[in-house]
Parts: C-alpha cells; structure tokens; sequence
C-alpha cells in the first residue's frame, strides 16, 4: 500500500515551497519526529518519491523541492546561495509546524542540511547527511563536472526521451530514466550554476563544530565524492556523527543499492526501515 498523501504548496522563507507527503501522523508515526528530506542538485521531489514511500512507512515525512527545482519557485531575481536554501528549511518546518524534526539529505541537500543545522533550530532533533560533497575552498573539486549537469538539462528542456537520458545516466533503470526525462526540464539552470559554484565557494567544514543534534554520515562505497580521509576529517570537526559505508553504491546510493541504503539508516531516526 502506498504511503503517499499528498503534494501541496506552502509559503515559507518569502517564496512557494512545493513538497510530497507521505506516512501522516496516524499509528506508530505519532510519537516519531517528522522527516524532511532535502534532494541534490538536479533532483526533484519526485525522483526521490520510492524514498519518500519508505520514509512514509515509519515516519511522517515531506520531500522537498528545493527552490529553483521541481515545482518550487524559481526566478531570475531568486537568490539561490546555500544560506537562502538552508533558511528555506528552517521556514519550511515552522510553516507547517513541524515541532520536532530530522532533516535527510543528500548531496547538495546534505550541505543544506549541515548550513541549516549550524543555527540549531528550534525542532531539529538529528541530519543524516547522504555522501554530502566535501568540495569547498582550497579542497579538490567536486568530482562531477559541471557540463554534465548543463548538457543533460539542455538535452531535458529541448524534450527527450529515457534512452536519451541513458548516455548521462548508465546504470539507471528504465523507470528512473524515464522519471528523469520527465522532470529535468523544472531545474533551473541558474540555480544549478549558483549550487555547483556553492560546491566550491562555501566552507560546510567550518559549519560541523557548531552543530549539536546527533548527525549520521553515509557514503558510498564506490566513488570519490568521500574518501577516508574526509571520514576522519569530519569525525574531527563533529565528534560523535555515526559514520557508514553503503556497499556496492556509488553517489545516487539508493539508485544503486536502495536495501543498503535503508540498513545504513539502522534505527537512527527512531525506528528501522
């Protein structure tokens, strides 16, 4: 049975918010913390849906569309720096008065999670940060280049179809390929060049020290986006965070391994997947 309710609109943060809810408050959710979960660069709600379904059967859980992605606002004049995208979170929560929260996020996401935790807000009770880019001044670059994500939207706007996404996205399946033709086309490019450049620009390590909610940090095992040593850096700067590895995963984790995504979680939100 799906656990999807609803998709809605809310003003928060000075813009319109779109959101999936799934799960509710009824049953064993009642007494559980919501769950908001917080997509990358070129994901909109919808293609984290399956992970919202999961999420909705043990918690109430919203998905976001992130500004300048989905269905959420998007325009010329939108600031789209990680500051604007970490408030939206905070405003998200009070405006539907989510009193006690987590926050999951991945990739991007997970660096507006970790921007959004550092101000403690009132409700946040923990993050799970999904193989959040470690990128930022002075580091090595991300490891995904930029005219990946231009040419695919471009390929997206113009209208295309899921073979046509495969050259960019191999290993997907038919249907994650097909939901990826149909929605790319809603990312704005001027927020996915603010957000790359974000990658590079902005200092999340010097955010960790100030966080004080319980963190879990999961990465892929396959991949660069973090090495072992970005491991130990973090446990330096936010001692406590519990780390985790997804085996045979690379940076879209539960596009890869989406059982092992759900283990990983163990009962760090509250209750197992």
């Amino acid at each position: 049975m799906s656990t999807y309710l609803y998709g809605a609109n809310v003003h928060a943060n000075g813009i319109r918010q779109h959101y999936l809810r799934y799960g509710g408050t009824d049953g064993a959710r009642a007494g559980r913390d919501a769950v908001v979960l917080v997509p990358g660069i070129t994901s909109p709600a919808i293609t984290w849906g399956f992970v919202g379904e999961r999420l909705g059967s043990q918690f109430d859980t919203y998905v976001l569309d992130v500004r300048g992605r989905g269905l959420s606002e998007a325009s010329d004049t939108l600031d789209y720096s990680l500051d604007a995208q970490a408030t939206d979170v905070i405003e998200f929560a009070k405006a539907l008065g989510l009193n006690k929260y987590s926050i999951v996020g991945h990739s991007m996401g997970a660096r507006i999670a970790i921007r959004a935790a550092r101000s403690n807000p009132a409700g946040l009770t923990r993050l799970v940060l999904v193989d959040p880019p470690v990128s930022g001044p002075g580091r090595r670059a991300y490891p995904s280049k930029l005219p990946w994500y231009v040419d695919s939207m471009a390929l997206a706007r113009k209208g295309c179809s899921a073979e046509d996404m495969r050259s960019f996205c191999p290993t997907w399946t038919d249907e994650q390929l097909k939901l990826r033709a149909e929605w790319l086309h809603t990312c704005d490019e001027r927020a996915i060049l603010a957000s790359f450049d974000g990658f590079h620009d902005d200092d999340i390590h010097a955010d960790l020290p100030h966080i004080k909610v319980p963190a879990l940090l999961m990465a892929a095992e396959r991949g660069d986006v973090i090495l072992e040593e970005d491991v130990a850096e973090i446990r330096g700067l936010l001692p406590g965070v519990e780390t985790t590895r997804v085996p045979g995963a690379g940076h879209m984790i539960p596009w890869d391994n989406e059982e092992g995504f759900y283990r990983a979680f163990g009962g760090f939100l509250g209750a197992e997947l």
